[in-house]
């Protein structure tokens, strides 16, 4: 044997290997939140999710939904708040001549009338709007802010709470109407979804909510959704909160219009006197600017809303996270150059106000009008239990269908239809439609736009606590938020109406039972400018498509008809017997 060269050099020996590499930073936070008092109580490993993927998620949850800062605010404002007439102020003959100076033969002083609320608008009554909107988009924050805590705190859940779209179209167009022309004064509707919100409230304390919504003819339920994307849609076409696509014509009632804003004209419903004067029809009003005297398609703001649109559908089609924020960013910050044609600051004393208040970029603005606005008097009239009839049906379906639907995608319901945090979930919203109208704002419900923060993994209620801090940072900058143009909100309206029209394949259009009261439904709500006449279209088209079948059941259960076999109740056959024979009625 040879034993070992002491002069031959060893192999270096190998010593065992530990991994001393530190562990990154954000895996260590993750790690130490999940160990935390915060990781146990949101449940961060039970549901197989990190901190930072909660705060992902909440961000991406934010930005796909911010618009409503905008959008909700300048929707409501449309209804006039609680501005009045006692808002106009005196006016000269000659408009270019100052009231002071306002002395001649020539000259006289017109003191304002119901008719100062609408084109051409008061100065009075705009600046009243002006203040009225900045209240509705703190009111908006905090409503939103209140509701994502409430849902993050006590039901953990990855959702986010705001007023919603549909509601808010009509509070205002349909309830209380264009700047109060509807039946129910602004103060008396808060006061309407503040009752609704109790009731609301009561049902989901009980537990009656899911059983309610199930009352609702499936067809019905169902097109609602997508009856209200056509609304929203329709609203995002036109002038006042949209790109102005869509115009008045006197023979088709809509016509192509895009016009600019010194080529339209407003329509009033006048009488002529024997004299041959004109004057307006006693309750008639003086409508916006929807009728295009020429120049067609040639509206500076209508193409930059177009590019909107363009940005925010590429982004939405490639999968790209805030694709409404995007747009709505690009088209109001082409808007805020002044001295162009796309300006939303003109040359005139409202826009010279409007761009003051905008250079203060920072501003905490206390809710001054629409804060504790409501108001009882109308609580004996027929049309305000309608609107609150109209408020807690929407809710009732929109709010538990949307909670259902988007647990459902995070995978938290069970075999019974039941999830976890249920009932603080159902409470949460129910709270927020209270608290919102004594801010001033419409009812407030779950988020859809929340299956985007669902997607990028968020799975507890930091998401929603997540995005609540993101509205809590928006209190600041209330100038930039009451800045953004309708052209720029007209877009994200279209747009979210594309995504409410998902839900049409879910309707059985080879049953006619099921697909004329679906159709009804659907196509009422935008043309007669109020879903409640579209529910109510839908609801009755099917009792009346399913009276006789009703009546058959009835008879057959009565025993007054015997031997029915093949019947169709609800639209779908009954077949008693295994060879699928038919009999004639036997009475």
């Amino acid at each position: 044997m040879e034993g070992p060269n002491p002069n031959q050099s060893s192999p270096p020996q190998t010593l065992p290997r530990h991994n001393t590499t530190k562990p990154k930073p954000l895996r260590r936070l993750n790690t130490y939140v999940a160990k935390s008092w915060v990781g146990q109580r949101f449940k961060l490993n039970e549901r197989n999710t990190t901190f930072t993927t909660e705060l992902r998620a909440g961000t991406a949850t934010f930005l796909t939904m911010a618009y409503i800062l905008a959008v909700n605010a300048s929707i409501l404002t449309d209804s006039g708040g609680t501005c009045s007439v006692s808002d106009c102020v005196p006016l000269c003959s000659d408009l270019t001549v100052p009231v002071s100076s306002c002395t001649g033969s020539n000259l006289r002083v017109i003191q304002p009338d119901e008719s100062c609320k609408f084109d051409p608008v008061n100065p009075g009554y705009t600046d009243c709007l002006g203040r009225i909107r900045k209240d509705l988009i703190v009111a908006t924050v905090a409503s939103s802010l209140i509701g994502c805590v409430i849902m993050g705190a006590f039901a953990n859940l990855p959702l986010a709470l705001a007023p919603g779209m549909g509601t808010n179209a009509y509070f205002a167009y349909t309830v209380v109407g264009f700047h109060g022309s509807g039946s129910v004064p602004y103060k008396s509707a808060l006061a309407a979804v503040f009752i609704e919100g109790l009731i609301f409230l009561a049902i989901s304390a009980i537990g009656l909510r899911a059983k309610l919504a199930k009352l609702v003819p499936k067809p019905v339920r169902i097109s609602s959704s997508a009856g209200i994307g056509l609304f929203l849609a329709f609203i995002g076409l036109q002038n006042n909160e949209g790109i102005g696509l869509i115009g008045y014509s006197s023979s088709t009632l809509v016509t192509l219009g895009a016009c600019p804003a010194s080529s339209r004209a407003s329509l009033a419903p006048v009488i002529t006197a024997a004299n041959g004067t004109t004057s307006l029809i006693p309750g008639g009003t003086i409508s916006g600017g929807i009728y295009c005297l020429q120049n067609t398609m040639e509206s500076a703001t209508f193409w930059l809303g177009i590019v909107g649109f363009v940005i925010i559908a590429y982004c939405m089609v490639k999968n790209i996270k805030g694709a409404m924020i995007y747009g709505i960013v690009f088209v109001t910050a082409v808007s805020w150059f002044r001295h162009t044609q796309v300006t939303a600051f003109p040359d005139t004393e409202t826009g010279n106000s409007a761009f003051q208040y905008f250079k203060k970029v920072v501003d905490v603005h206390a809710i001054k009008n629409t804060a504790g606005a409501l108001s009882f008097s109308s609580i004996d009239k027929g049309y305000f239990w309608q609107a609150l009839i109209t408020f807690l049906y929407v809710d009732i379906l929109d709010t538990t269908g949307t909670l259902y639907s988007m647990a459902r995608f995070a995978g938290f319901v069970d075999e019974n239809g039941d999830f976890e945090g249920q009932y603080f979930a159902f409470m949460s919203d129910a709270t927020s439609i209270v608290v919102g109208s004594l801010l001033g704002t419409s009812p407030v419900t779950a988020f859809i736009e929340s299956s985007t923060g669902i997607r990028e993994g968020g799975r507890t209620g930091l998401t929603a606590l997540t995005v609540a801090g993101y509205f809590f940072l928006a209190f600041f900058f209330t100038p930039l938020l009451a800045s953004i143009p309708a052209w720029a909100v007209g877009p994200p309206l279209i747009l979210v109406g594309v995504l409410m029209m998902r839900s049409v394949v879910e309707i059985e259009w080879n049953d006619m039972r099921e697909a004329i009261p679906a159709f009804v439904t659907m196509i009422l709500m935008p043309l007669t400018y109020s879903i409640a006449y579209g529910l109510i279209g839908g609801i009755g088209t099917y009792i009346v498509l399913h009276l006789w079948d009703w009546g058959e059941e009835l008879l057959v259960k009565l025993g007054i008809v015997k031997g029915v076999v093949g019947i169709q109740v609800n639209g779908v056959r009954d077949r008693a017997n295994e060879d699928n024979s038919t009999k004639a009625l036997e009475v």
